[in-house]
């Protein structure tokens, strides 16, 4: 368990000094925040600092800090290195940087975050990017906690024809619906403490249960990063791409914009965006190690699937009775991210369209159609035989995408105010390379060979590097000829 307890290590002491060095770089101050500049009743509305928290972590981690972990961890014990640094240099710092600077922003959701720093014609872009990523995670997130609701706790039959499973996929859309349509303190800030209290309890279960059974976890000196994996995955970018909200992920920051609307005071961000962060790598590495320890037991294999795994872990660590609360807790979470997936989906449908959200009506048109859209991608997924397959896929690929964006308008934020933007130019250039190698050697992307989709990623990458930086220079001078 060394490595193990290394990468803790680096995630706790880490995140510790890095937030700090965040925090100072920023210099959040005493003014007055949107919530409380602007308070609408609906989603402007100033909340204390542990709901906020709260909100945000349960916002960001949905199945993706244990689906993909489990799936990471064949990649050999590398994975209790990698989760700790890239979440706290760059999964973190991401997390709290568009929130921050959206709250500077009077709230403002990533589009028009993106259309501000960046520009009108990459705002375009970034907008099918970000909507086709909320369509997808809103699908995602109803079909995995039904279906482990379904096989996990009714322990009866998930397939297509089961009644059982629709009536709990109903159920969740149901939850999604109002979770949308009412003030966020009235369903999301009542709701959440209580879907919080199970996430713990289930985190710390598992994390308590690795060292009472003494789960054997192999070693980075003894296993390598080379040839691990059972298929000959490439690990980068497969890995990044796999493990993600473990990592880095951009669905975080159009939660971050979310929360931004409810905090009373700049000073919280720390805690709220950066250190809940830090918790879901926490949670990101329990379930890795829980995986590798089942692995090694002979209980799971490398075909087993990563939702059979979360069943397995949580019987023989916990029993039957811990189990069960340990894979509430695994429910709770994609639940308390598709329904905040949805609603900034409206808040962002609603800015570039200018339509006023204060109004029952206009909220309620905007989150029909969307729905509807989610209801066809869950059909889809679940009459086809590969279609969660195909779903996750290109979830997984998405999420990184709209990370590269994000970091793009940190970087340029930095620029503009003198800060050093290289914190987040270095890892917006690591993930332009691991999103382009990725679909450029995907079946479901260009299928090219790994040679060709490494060079071309490269090539990408340092574009890149020069766009963001002469864009944030050009904004300067831009600037200083309207002073003179």
């Amino acid at each position: 368990m060394i490595t193990f307890i290394i990468g803790l290590l680096l995630l706790v002491i880490g995140g510790t000094v890095y937030g700090s060095v965040c925090q100072r770089i920023f210099k959040p101050d005493n003014r007055k925040t949107p919530a409380v500049r602007l308070n609408d009743g609906v989603d402007y509305v100033p909340m204390k600092k542990w709901k906020n928290s709260l909100i945000q972590l349960l916002n960001i981690a949905g199945t993706g800090p244990i689906l993909g972990p489990i799936q990471g961890i064949l990649f050999g014990p590398v994975a209790f290195i990698t989760i700790p640094i890239g979440c706290v240099i760059g999964g973190a710092f991401h997390d709290y940087m568009c929130g921050m600077i959206s709250l500077r922003n009077d709230g403002s959701q990533m589009p028009s975050l993106i259309r501000k720093y960046i520009g009108k014609h990459i705002y375009l872009i970034y907008n099918i990017f970000v909507c086709l990523l909320m369509l997808l995670v809103g699908a995602v997130f109803i079909y995995t906690p039904g279906d482990l609701f379904v096989t996990q706790i009714l322990k009866t039959d998930n397939g297509i024809s089961s009644p059982t499973i629709w009536i709990v996929y109903g159920a969740i859309f149901m939850y999604y619906i109002i979770a949308t349509l009412f003030p966020i303190d009235k369903i999301i800030g009542r709701v959440y403490p209580i879907f919080g209290g199970i996430l713990v309890l289930s985190a710390i279960g598992v994390f308590i249960g690795l060292f009472v059974n003494g789960y054997q976890l192999d070693e980075l000196w003894n296993v390598g990063v080379s040839g691990v994996h059972p298929k000959g995955l490439h690990f980068i970018p497969i890995f990044f791409v796999t493990v993600a909200c473990g990592i880095v992920s951009g669905f975080h920051s159009t939660q971050s914009t979310l929360v931004s609307r409810t905090m009373e005071h700049e000073k919280e961000g720390r805690m709220t965006f950066y250190n809940m962060m830090i918790a879901e790598g926490f949670i990101a590495m329990i379930w890795s190690a829980a995986a590798m320890g089942v692995m090694n037991l002979g209980l799971a294999g490398a075909d087993t699937s990563a939702t059979e795994v979360v069943g397995i872990v949580a019987k023989n660590l916990l029993g039957p009775v811990g189990g069960i609360i340990a894979i509430v807790g695994v429910i709770v979470l994609p639940i308390t991210s598709g329904d905040t997936a949805l609603r900034s989906l409206r808040l962002m449908t609603a800015d570039s369209l200018h339509i006023n959200q204060s109004k029952r009506k206009n909220r309620l048109i905007i989150s029909l159609i969307i729905f509807a859209i989610v209801a066809v991608l869950l059909v889809f997924s679940k009459m086809n035989a590969d279609g969660f397959n195909i779903l996750w896929r290109y979830f997984a690929w998405a999420n990184q995408t709209i990370a590269v964006f994000a970091f793009a308008m940190i970087a340029i934020y930095m620029i503009r105010h003198k800060q050093p933007f290289v914190l987040s130019l270095i890892p917006g250039m690591f993930y332009m390379f691991v999103i382009s190698s990725f679909i450029l050697n995907a079946e479901i992307g260009f299928n090219l060979s790994w040679i060709a989709s490494y060079i071309i990623a490269g090539v990408l990458t340092v574009a890149y590097g020069l766009a963001v930086i002469i864009c944030g220079k050009r904004q300067i001078e831009n600037s200083q000829k309207r002073l003179e």
